[in-house]
């Protein structure tokens, strides 16, 4: 196993790190208008002097961030609920792996589950193209993020590559450190879930044995998320559509800045987060004969298939379903008031786009329906599989 010595540039800071990074952070002129942005009414200096009392990454958590997520919940959400967790163990680490809606909350909320049901933290892995500023790095690297090289040419990409694999292995092997990552690299803007073969193949460049031996090392425990509601939902669809005019086109910084500060900030209805088993068994079941890309392709279905039966339906999924396929069988599930409320919400998200012509304006629509139909459309597929 790869020395700790060789994680430096990736690893969560340790507690010898901690203070000096929390020291810089604090004074840090943009750090300090990022928290009065999102806690107005700070006093910041008070704030501050809490944070040079912190001592490691999960005093962090769970006195700084988890108040401000679950205050963060009331405000911008209609409740934050999650089951699973009589899955998992208080001695054992796992890899949780889920989709991905949103940049920061997804691994966040699944902390403070874990943190209110008196398990630690996760480590989260946290992608290099997000860190345009050092400040930024270092404060995830203090809430226990590890880095996610991108963007790398040939041979370094594969260099970092089994760095990234083998730092995930050490972390759940050698220090009992539980993992979330999601299932593909960057969001699923139409909400069509699907695990990543090469996300998959990473991780089976760590550890030792065969395959199936290396993937069960990491305990792969799948979390399926669900929000009622995506506030970058428009701006995924805008996205579609400028790639439909331009192929080549590519999101810049600030729009990615501006994805997160949406989806932080941005009304999401019910969110509901569900931890399911972990799938060593599954993984062990597998017939010992089998090449690698059978073991590969199987992993990855059991993955999806857990995710996708376990989305927390709402409302508006049954409408944006009927609505996309031109049918009413959902009728039930919904009222006039539930429809009118969830076009409603459709349309005002559409018009933050500022003016679009009437045929952009189809265009957006149809991918947003898209987008919260696609849960529904994938649970029922898993509901008639037997894995």
């Amino acid at each position: 196993m790869t020395d700790r010595h060789n994680f430096d540039d990736i690893r969560p800071f340790n507690e010898e790190e901690f203070r000096d990074k929390i020291v810089k952070l604090i004074e840090e002129p943009y750090f300090k208008g990022i928290i009065t942005a999102v806690m107005p009414g700070v006093d910041y200096d008070a704030f501050c002097q809490r944070m040079r009392g912190l001592r490691s990454a999960n005093e962090f958590q769970q006195y700084i961030i988890r108040p401000w997520l679950e205050q963060l919940a009331d405000k911008t959400s209609d409740g934050f609920t999650y089951e699973g967790l009589e899955y998992i163990s208080h001695d054992k680490s796992y890899l949780y792996i889920s989709n991905h809606r949103d940049i920061v909350l997804d691994a966040s909320y699944l902390c403070v589950a874990l943190l209110k049901e008196n398990y630690p933290a996760c480590q989260i892995a946290i992608g290099s193209n997000l860190l345009i500023y050092e400040w930024i790095c270092d404060m995830v690297r203090i809430n226990g993020s590890f880095i996610v090289k991108r963007g790398l040419p040939g041979h370094q990409a594969l260099d970092a590559a089994y760095q990234l694999s083998a730092y995930i292995h050490y972390a759940i092997q050698k220090c009992n450190s539980s993992i979330w990552i999601a299932q593909r690299e960057g969001r699923s803007k139409d909400s069509n879930d699907c695990t990543q073969e090469a996300l998959i193949k990473m991780l089976c460049l760590g550890g030792e044995g065969s395959i199936a031996q290396r993937l069960t090392e990491l305990h792969f425990t799948p979390v399926s998320i669900s929000y009622e509601y995506d506030p970058c939902d428009s701006l995924k669809a805008y996205e579609f559509l400028q790639k439909s005019k331009n192929p080549d086109f590519k999101k810049s910084q600030r729009d990615d800045l501006k994805s997160m500060e949406t989806g932080i900030m941005g009304y999401k209805g019910r969110m509901h987060f569900c931890i399911t088993p972990c799938i060593d068994d599954y993984i062990a079941g597998l017939d010992p004969t089998a090449n690698k890309n059978t073991v590969l392709q199987a992993v990855i279905k059991m993955i999806d298939h857990r995710i996708h039966a376990n989305y927390r339906i709402y409302e508006g999924n049954y409408v944006a379903y009927d609505l996309y396929n031109q049918c009413n069988r959902f009728a039930d599930r919904y009222d006039d008031n539930d429809k009118q409320r969830f076009l409603q919400y459709i349309d005002k998200q559409i018009a933050k786009l500022g003016d679009l012509t009437a045929d952009d304006r189809a265009f957006v629509y149809e991918k947003m329906m898209l987008m919260y139909s696609n849960p529904l459309k994938n649970k029922l597929i898993a509901q008639e599989q037997e894995l």
